[in-house]
């Protein structure tokens, strides 16, 4: 978990974290309407589409919040 953090201190601390993060929000985005999608078009069980669109919609939480508490700390 140490690692992590400190990768996310060096984005943070080089300037290109806001088009992380966009690029993060986008591909959960994608994520989402994938999942959707899967749910809405097709025949499979629950845990895929599901499971899409939590990640998706984590992926567009969690890097924002993530880069806060690190420039916090």
């Amino acid at each position: 978990m140490d690692e992590a953090l400190e990768v996310v201190d060096v984005l943070a601390d080089s300037g290109f974290e806001g088009a992380i993060v966009w690029f993060l929000r986008i591909v959960g985005l994608l994520a989402v309407l994938a999942g959707l999608g899967l749910w809405l078009l097709t025949d499979v069980t629950l845990l895929i589409w599901a499971g899409l669109i939590v990640l998706g919609l984590v992926l567009i939480a969690v890097p924002g919040i993530l880069l806060a508490l690190a420039e916090l700390a």
